[in-house]
């Protein structure tokens, strides 16, 4: 089919940085893409409230008529539907690269480093084209380009590196035991209790009785494997019962620990350490609710695989959760990230709001730099998006809880911090009523990340992988344990959390602060910027308004937001 078409708007896609075009495509490989249609906003809401999927439709979802000239128009090139959701305003298509190429003007390569093939995706450069007719109804399309935009950092050492005070890393990962926020001196190892246990947990955040029974707790997967012999040991050896786990693939097919140490010997070591990640996601939410649910998606780990899986979750397949745990990220300015993707996701975010579905998002691992090594200070995506509640990472030094941060503040050497900030991509959200600034001169007033925190650091989690203990830890160790805790006060759940915490509590202080244990040492410094963002009295950008102090739902919002300062940088 033939016709004119127009340059689709935020698909600029420069090259990724450090690999290069090693071919073109073969014409005849079968693609899918997932293309983003117009609709509306949902509605408004005061912070508690939520609606129903079918007003969701009526306010957010994709027309009929629309999605008819779409089909239309791309079965005029060849292309295959796949799938068709109104309600997360998606369309899935199949064809050849052929066909893709016809559709979108894409002109795709096989990008990577010379020699290196597990390193080589499929990608492209400039910006897509679409056919006139759907010009104003197409907002993105996902799945050309497959590079990643999900990333987390392996996990920390075993516990016998507890001894090491000379900062070395072991195995690839971080030192256990990296400096104070403040000092950079290694904290007292004698001083430093062993992983804590999810009865430790409980105990230190003041959890609400319960199990978690009758709900659903989502977690958000890009990559590795679940091990259900691991999951099984791991509540034998805490004397709690396993929950019933169910693993949905959006794109993809769940790998068994079986098949990923089939794998050859490179990728089969990266899958592992992804799969400690997912492991401990899963652990940290079993321990926790015992008898929820889990439905643990995995999607690929490129711009589709966020639209999709968020789809998912809109649409309640296979169930509809009460929160989402989602450990995984990249700077919100990264050039990876197409603006396109970046506004599809967080519509999509701000859908599952309205529909009274918190996505817990940890802030990242990189301190105040978040792996950006250009001399600013960045934020990770989605954490900065305002439609999610944002989790930041504190550590334990002596007595004291303090935020978290490991010499010299990243994970890159051999470190760890973590992440917040002020985001230069999205607003402020009228619910913030915080002030802050940010470390960026001339930047706007943006979003604030994060929002709460809880455990990253030392002495992290007790947990296991492969039949062996293997303490872990970072954010994405904390988003879980507030996605389980949002589970345990699920009787008094509002719809989505994060703007309720900023609500004045009618006592001269804010939900958050009457919820939230505040944390007032340290700051998340790295290597670039320098700099950090301070935690003091009330809220900061290292920790938000703290870490659980009992169920943070027990207080129902009253009157108007508080405006806060906050404690200036280091």
């Amino acid at each position: 089919m033939t016709g004119s078409h127009v340059v689709l708007a935020g698909s600029e896609r420069p090259r990724k940085q450090a690999v290069e075009r090693l071919r073109d495509v073969d014409p005849g490989e079968r693609i899918e893409v997932t293309l983003t249609l117009r609709g509306g906003t949902p509605p408004e809401l005061e912070p508690g409230q939520s609606i129903s999927r079918d007003e969701l439709q009526r306010t957010f979802g994709a027309s009929g008529e629309d999605i008819d000239r779409v089909e239309a128009e791309l079965t005029g090139f060849g292309l295959h539907v796949e799938a068709v959701s109104p309600l997360a305003r998606t369309v899935r298509v199949s064809g050849t690269a052929a066909m893709m190429q016809e559709a979108f003007h894409a002109q795709l390569g096989i990008y990577g480093l010379p020699g290196e093939g597990d390193s080589e995706f499929r990608g492209r450069e400039g910006s897509l084209e679409i056919p006139a007719a759907l010009d104003g109804i197409v907002t993105g399309v996902f799945g050309l380009d497959q590079r990643p935009v999900a990333h987390r950092q392996p996990g920390v050492p075993k516990p016998d590196a507890r001894s090491q005070q000379d900062g070395t890393p072991e195995q690839g990962g971080t030192p256990e035991q990296g400096g104070p926020p403040e000092q950079g001196a290694a904290p007292d190892a004698a001083a430093t209790p062993p992983p804590l246990t999810p009865a430790d947990l409980e105990q230190r955040y003041e959890f609400p009785a319960g199990d978690g029974s009758g709900q659903v707790v989502a977690i958000a997967e890009f990559g590795g494997a679940f091990f259900p012999d691991d999951l099984a040991a791991f509540c034998r050896q805490i004397g709690r019962p396993e929950p019933t786990v169910h693993q949905v693939g959006v794109g993809v097919t769940p790998m068994s620990e079986e098949q990923v140490m089939q794998l050859p010997p490179a990728q089969r070591q990266q899958v592992l350490e992804m799969s400690g990640e997912v492991n401990m996601d899963v652990q940290i939410v079993a321990g926790l609710c015992p008898a929820a649910d889990l439905v643990l998606y995995f999607s690929t780990f490129d711009e589709k695989g966020w639209v999709d899986l968020i789809g998912e979750v809109i649409d309640g397949q296979p169930e509809s959760p009460l929160v989402v745990s989602v450990s995984w990220g990249l700077a919100e300015d990264s050039p990876d990230w197409t603006p396109a993707a970046r506004e599809a996701i967080d519509q999509r975010l701000q859908a599952a709001c309205a529909l009274g579905i918190t996505f817990c998002v940890s802030s990242g691992d990189d301190g105040s730099g978040d792996q950006v090594r250009d001399g600013a200070a960045h934020v990770n995506f989605p954490a900065s998006s305002p439609h999610v509640l944002a989790v930041g990472g504190t550590m334990l030094n002596g007595a004291d809880e303090v935020v978290w941060w490991q010499a010299p503040g990243d994970r890159a050497d051999g470190g760890g911090s973590t992440g917040g900030g002020v985001s230069t991509v999205f607003g402020r959200p009228s619910w913030q009523t915080v002030k802050i600034a940010s470390l960026n001169a001339g930047s706007i007033d943006g979003r604030v990340v994060p929002d709460v925190a809880a455990l990253a650091g030392p002495p992290f989690y007790q947990l296991i992988l492969q039949g062996q203990a293997r303490p872990n830890g970072g954010t994405s160790a904390a988003a879980p344990l507030w996605a389980a805790l949002i589970a345990r006060s699920a009787a008094h759940a509002p719809a989505f959390l994060a703007p309720v915490l900023y609500q004045a509590a009618g006592d001269g202080q804010t939900v958050g602060q009457e919820v939230c244990r505040d944390i007032v040492s340290g700051d998340n410094r790295s290597p670039q910027p320098g700099p950090g963002y301070a935690a003091g009295p009330g809220f900061d950008a290292a920790t938000g308004w703290g870490v659980p102090a009992g169920s943070p739902l027990r207080i129902l919002p009253v009157g108007a937001p508080a405006t806060v300062e906050a404690a200036p940088a280091p």
